[in-house]
């Protein structure tokens, strides 16, 4: 015998089947801003899919959608449709009846009597009507029809209520019809008693379907499958009786037994609930909803509508992604397409393709901690972001590319870089083939060669620089909002350097209550630092001790702080701390700024905030190791640190313009005049 295969078609879910992978530029921008200003990457990855893109919905505004949803199908609609259906079809029968009893000249008047009075004392309750009504005589046909369609529609209602589309399906449904629904429901019932006690077979299912599957247009492929939708409806109608009032709930028990003129109906319905409650215990089969609108819903439509709100709440639990290890997969895209529309749903995928390419696509990795970390990679490309407003910010040079042009005397420095449209450098072929032999490994189908992968030679003729940043990470600058900038300067200059100045030595130092060196990744994830404590004595002992270890390269000093100097290292390994600052504090910074002159550091301080005592202090430091001061505003830090270590670097080529900041303004012009901030030489 062969054997009958299913196949089933989803329909199509939206989106451009053509279009590009995920950008996942704006969301590394977002969460590197986040990192930085102390959130973990999971918890920036996932403020960045709450708020979405600027053209892009994130979580909140779905979820906004669904809890939109959910208010207008309870404000809209009531739960006692099928009730007034029943009371006119009732009221209609007792007025034809009434009509044909006065029309009916030929009829005995004891017995009009009795049938007027039989009519004229009906109870006031439907139901109780209705069972009355049960072995009356009708005289009028309109009137025999429009009570037997009390019963038809009461039975097809409670079917519809466990079967969607029954009520439309049995709309007409002779004896027979009825006769097939109560051959399945034994049926049925039979395939889920044996599924409670293990006994079932595929076969069973097999031979169920064939028999029944009329009954199932959804197309269900096992046992289970079958069961996950009947118990879903079933525990969604239990909502719904759950949700009427005591008077309604207690109305519709009453005429269930009129349903169809048959009591094996309920019989068989109410063993089938049973079952599934039993098969489905974790289902919501106790709850109950508010329905304040006007629009009467029948049994059928009722539990469609409960069903859709258990979508919504599912739906709204999914999206608050709240569960420790939720994940963007979670979200039920069918579900969401159903009660949202096709674009919600498509909304809803791309934040889940760009969640897994953040996680799997190199940005994000899981440490030796088991927490999440931004990826070397995912820092460069956060650098080149943070490098490119700088440049933006610097725009005022007219054009002049002296970062990257050849210097006078035209020779190869060893260092490369990629290429930029204009450039006339020669190339680097060596670089230029291994880069695109090391893409077409990631991608085969792509070209050779391709324009991304070409570097060119700097021929810049300069020396080497040793650069120490050093960067306040006092309780202040957190406080006062410097945080993020600070960081986002150290991780602009880290990229320029190890993407364009590759010769150069650089070292990060942050500095509060003591110093200490950081990678980049380090510093930018630190979270706030909340110790009392501005120790620059120890930073400067850092940074001279990493201007010792490079003798052949020019030292660049650059000093980042909103504070004087109020704790110093003292020979025990202690940190001292005193506010206002003690003299000895102040000495001993002096005297490692003084080593770093002798070293002949190139330094600029950058003062930030605006207290005139911390100006003037800053500003004597600086004139003492013939140094400047720089007082920019937040946004332009940025640029105005990457200005410094150039003209730094310019100062000490042959030709060069010298230190000071007649160097500095030779390379920018007039541009820091121009941005916002001022300069003291």
């Amino acid at each position: 015998m062969t054997e009958t295969r299913r196949s089933r078609f989803k329909r199509y879910d939206g989106g451009d089947p053509l279009a590009a992978p995920v950008d996942l530029s704006e969301a590394l921008d977002a969460i590197g801003e986040d990192v930085m200003a102390g959130y973990s990457p999971e918890r920036a990855m996932r403020e960045f899919l709450r708020r979405g893109g600027q053209d892009q919905r994130g979580l909140d505004e779905l979820a906004r959608k669904v809890a939109e949803r959910r208010r207008e199908l309870l404000g809209k609609h009531d739960l006692d449709g099928t009730l007034r259906q029943v009371r006119e079809l009732l009221d209609k029968a007792v007025l034809e009846e009434r009509k044909q009893l006065a029309r009916d000249a030929m009829m005995d008047d004891d017995d009009r009597a009795f049938r007027e009075m039989r009519i004229d004392n009906l109870p006031p309750s439907p139901a109780a009507a209705v069972t009355e009504l049960a072995d009356y005589d009708w005289q009028s046909s309109d009137a025999r029809a429009a009570y037997e369609e009390i019963k038809d529609l009461l039975g097809r209602e409670l079917l519809d209520q466990r079967f969607q589309g029954m009520k439309q399906a049995m709309e007409g449904a002779t004896d027979a019809d009825r006769a097939a629904v109560n051959e399945m429901l034994g049926d049925l019932n039979e395939l889920l008693a044996k599924k409670a006690a293990g006994e079932d077979t595929p076969e069973d299912f097999r031979d169920f379907m064939d028999k029944h599957g009329d009954f199932f247009p959804e197309d269900p492929q096992d046992v289970d499958e079958l069961l996950d939708a009947l118990a879903q409806r079933s525990a969604a109608a239990q909502r719904m009786l759950n949700s009427m009032t005591p008077e309604q709930r207690q109305e519709l028990m009453e005429l269930s037994a009129q349903a169809f003129g048959s009591p094996e109906l309920m019989d068989q319905l109410g063993q089938l609930d049973a079952n599934l409650q039993a098969l489905r215990p974790d289902l919501d089969w106790g709850g109950s909803e508010q329905f304040g609108g006007e629009e009467g819903l029948g049994l059928g439509d009722g539990t469609g509508v409960l069903q859709d709100l258990a979508d919504l709440d599912d739906l709204a639990e999914q999206l608050a992604q709240s569960h420790r290890g939720s994940r963007m997969d979670d979200v039920d895209l069918d579900k969401l397409a159903r009660q949202l529309g096709d674009e919600a749903a498509v909304d809803a995928r791309t934040l889940q393709q760009l969640e897994k390419a953040l996680r799997d696509g190199g940005t994000l990795e899981r440490g030796s901690d088991g927490q999440l970390r931004l990826t070397p990679k995912a820092m460069r490309q956060l650098g080149k972001a943070l490098l490119k407003d700088v440049a933006q910010r610097m725009g005022g040079r007219q054009g002049q590319r002296d970062m990257d042009k050849a210097g006078a005397a035209g020779e190869r420095s060893g260092a490369t870089r990629a290429w930029q449209y204009g450039d006339t450098e020669p190339w680097d072929v060596p670089r230029t083939v291994l880069n695109g032999v090391q893409r077409r490994v990631a991608d085969p189908t792509g070209p050779r060669l391709s324009i991304d992968d070409v570097e060119v030679q700097e021929t810049e003729a300069r020396t080497q620089a040793c650069v120490a940043l050093l960067v306040d990470t006092s309780f202040s600058m957190a406080m006062d909002g410097r945080w993020v900038p600070m960081k986002r300067t150290a991780l602009a200059l880290h990229t320029l350097i190890k993407s364009r100045f590759r010769g150069d030595h650089l070292q990060l130092i942050g500095f509060g209550r003591h110093a200490e060196v950081m990678d980049i990744e380090q510093l930018t994830a630190l979270d706030a630092q909340w110790d009392k404590g501005t120790n620059l004595h120890h930073a400067l002992l850092l940074a001279n001790r990493h201007f010792r270890k490079h003798p052949n390269a020019q030292p660049v000093l650059l000093v980042v702080t909103d504070g004087e100097p109020t704790s110093h290292l003292e020979r025990s390994g202690e940190v001292y701390f005193s506010y206002p600052p003690h003299p000895v504090t102040i000495a001993l910074a002096v005297r490692e700024l003084d080593n770093s002159r002798r070293m002949g550091a190139q330094t600029t301080f950058f003062r930030l905030g605006d207290d005139p005592g911390l100006a003037r202090f800053i500003e004597q430091m600086a004139q003492r190791v013939d140094g400047r001061m720089v007082s920019p505003e937040l946004d332009d830090l940025g640029a105005a640190v990457v200005g410094s270590y150039l003209g730094s670097r310019d100062a000490g080529r042959p030709g060069g313009t010298g230190g000071g900041m007649g160097g500095l303004r030779s390379a920018y012009g007039d541009w820091f005049g121009g941005r916002g901030f001022w300069v003291d030489d």
